[in-house]
């Protein structure tokens, strides 16, 4: 362990692929931790990528759904959490599981951009889909005027263009070895600085997704307050209401996952920046991480698959396959599937659409 005390400063010199000792970031050194790890990342990792995926195929199956800008941003969440899975759960588990490392450090950093580009893009896309749905509340007779599918591909574009510039920083240049500068006790090769611009981001992102589901949050109550004190039409109340009711179980779940799988990782990272590390705050960081995986595991579940619109179409896709030669009897569960699908919306989903095309309702 002096050796890795020793050799964890700024020093180029021990930055080389050959004496950087990448050992002393391999904190799991027992049998049991290994395999939790392995079968915590495989699992939910599976998981994340079969949701995601069907989600994507949902979303670019239908002609309808996909040329709705609220949908562009779901797809665009679906893909980053599906890129997070895949490359998360190889590197993290080569390099903690079988203390597998790289060739050089511009593999290491290459590998760190893809799952850092993958992460923020996920916070990246709940932010547009925040305030898509922001919008969609505060203005909804405008909502079809200022979010369109052409703006919402620009913001996409945008976004991603921005989150990988910043992601791959530390390979361009920004990092450790060569700024000179001290390392991260947390990733190899990562400058200290680079870290807290990037925590910085994240919490600002976080803070804007929270403050927008709070402030739909604040004005589902107030509406569900006056239409208690207003005691007319009495039908329309009791729908309204209970819209407000879902809008509002929906976004205290959504709040409730966000906080609780990034606050942990967010935390440690801070205090890293600031306070020498032990082995055991390492390796809960290293099972922490995992919770950003949970994240994108649950995401396909609150954000996509509550949908009405996505919902029907899933039905349809089951119907398909029931009506395929020897599926109805060798998979039953399908028009179980098919019949018990949940019609919950996405926030405000009926309450945009009942605004906006009253024509429809």
């Amino acid at each position: 362990m002096q050796r890795c005390r020793t050799n964890k400063t700024g020093s180029t010199s021990n930055c080389s692929s050959v004496v950087m000792p990448m050992e002393c970031y391999m904190v799991l050194d027992d049998s049991a931790q290994k395999t939790v790890i392995a079968v915590l990342c495989c699992t939910i990792g599976s998981l994340c990528i079969l949701e995601n995926s069907l989600v994507l195929y949902l979303i670019f199956s239908s002609r309808r759904i996909r040329r709705k800008p609220s949908y562009l941003f779901i797809s665009s969440l679906a893909v980053a959490d599906t890129l997070a899975s895949i490359i998360f759960v190889s590197s993290f588990v080569n390099f903690h599981v079988f203390n597998g490392t790289d060739p050089s450090k511009e593999v290491f950093l290459l590998k760190l951009g893809g799952v850092t580009t993958s992460f923020t893009a996920s916070l990246g896309s709940l932010l547009l889909m925040a305030f898509d749905r922001y919008i969609c509340i505060l203005k909804p007779s405008d909502y079809k005027v200022l979010i369109t599918s052409r703006r919402a591909l620009i913001a996409l574009v945008v976004l991603w263009v921005i989150i990988m510039f910043i992601a791959f920083l530390p390979l361009l240049g920004w990092n450790c070895c060569t700024l000179d500068s001290t390392c991260s006790e947390l990733f190899p090769f990562v400058d200290t600085k680079y870290l807290s611009c990037w925590i910085t981001l994240v919490v600002i992102l976080l803070v804007f997704i929270v403050y927008a589901y709070m402030h739909i949050l604040w004005k589902a109550r107030k509406h569900a307050l006056y239409m208690k004190k207003h005691q007319t039409q009495a039908g329309q109340q009791n729908t309204r209401m209970r819209m407000d009711i879902t809008l509002a179980k929906t976004l205290v779940i959504v709040l409730v996952v966000l906080v609780m799988c990034w606050s942990p990782v967010l935390v440690l990272m801070t205090y890293s920046v600031f306070a020498k590390l032990d082995d055991p705050i390492r390796k809960t960081f290293a099972f922490c991480s995992t919770l950003c995986l949970v994240n994108s595991m649950v995401n396909p579940a609150i954000y996509a698959l509550r949908s009405r619109e996505m919902c029907s179409s899933l039905r349809k896709v089951c119907s398909c396959l029931e009506r395929m030669p020897g599926f109805s009897e060798s998979n039953p569960e399908a028009e179980s599937t098919q019949k018990s699908c949940p019609i919950e919306t996405v926030y405000e989903e009926v309450i945009c659409n009942a605004k906006a095309e009253p024509t429809e309702v």
